[in-house]
């Protein structure tokens, strides 16, 4: 059987954190070679625990594609001001597991983080990804994701 025919989307519960945190380090590819891909992936285990501990379902939503009683991928959204004060979901981390890439299970996480956002009123869905990831911006473009703006970092101490 194939591992996108057994696939579902559900909230993540408390028994996921483990396997929902092992799935950080699929935060890295693209990631600039000036920043520490150690450190993005201590970052994103961070972000996502504070997510499964939060309870506050309102302001934020935590889902997990799972095939049989494997976690295979995640996806974190919640709620947030554009900077004009436009209320807009965002999604913070999405990954999939490397076995179960390229089938579906991304776009499966990322509807179910549309339909929450739809739920909280709001019309726009925003996300990052690293400038580098060409994959995942083509994954993004394919879903109707639109440049919106560009951030530019300068390096300043080589050493």
């Amino acid at each position: 059987m194939r591992i996108e025919d057994v696939v579902r989307v559900r909230p993540a519960r408390a028994e996921d954190r483990d396997a929902v945190l092992s799935l950080a380090g699929r935060l890295t590819e693209g990631v600039a070679e000036w920043r520490d891909a150690q450190a993005v992936v201590a970052a994103a285990r961070e972000w996502l625990a504070a997510f499964l501990g939060a309870g506050d379902a309102a302001r934020g939503a935590v889902f997990v594609a799972v095939a049989g009683v494997e976690v295979v991928g995640v996806v974190s959204v919640s709620t947030q001001d554009h900077f004009t004060g436009t209320p807009e979901a965002y999604v913070g981390e999405l990954a999939v597991a490397a076995h179960a890439a390229r089938v579906g299970v991304g776009r499966r996480l990322v509807a179910a983080a549309e339909e929450w956002a739809r739920g909280q009123g709001v019309r726009h869905l925003t996300l990052e990804t690293a400038a580098g990831n060409a994959s995942a911006r083509g994954f993004y473009a394919a879903l109707g994701f639109r440049e919106e703006a560009v951030r530019l970092t300068r390096v300043l101490d080589e050493s």
